[in-house]
């Protein structure tokens, strides 16, 4: 999930249950409107591969995420700016708060995006 805020997500996307996010992330990042270009883009540390940082930069966005600890040259980030990625992470507790989006009792995607779509909407009308 892309958001702009603690109540607005910008896009989001459903990949399997057993496979690692940063794949698709990649592939998200791409679907982001360009007037967001410019913007930091605070993301978790299982984003922080060099690969997943290089499309942020491409598509014109300021990574801000901290490298592992075993990595052998580690960058710097705004660690002020990083503390606001619980914004994010608050938005993700609140669509979680709907029984049927934590369990997910649906068994088609397309009525479960449904579902999610519908719980982002009421969460921003709140």
């Amino acid at each position: 999930m892309v958001a702009s805020s603690a109540t607005t997500a910008v896009t989001f996307s459903l990949s399997s249950g057993h496979a690692h996010d940063a794949p698709d992330g990649r592939l998200l990042l791409g679907s982001v409107p360009e007037h967001f270009a410019g913007a930091s883009l605070l993301m978790d540390r299982a984003y922080e591969d060099n690969q997943t940082r290089q499309i942020a930069l491409n598509f014109g966005f300021n990574p801000v995420v901290p490298p592992k600890s075993n990595r052998l040259e580690p960058w710097e980030y705004d660690k002020q700016l990083y503390k606001r990625r619980n914004e994010i992470e608050r938005l993700f507790r609140r669509l979680k708060a709907y029984r049927r989006v934590f369990t997910r009792y649906d068994k088609n995607d397309y009525v479960f995006v449904g579902v999610i779509l519908f719980t982002l909407i009421v969460e921003s009308l709140r």
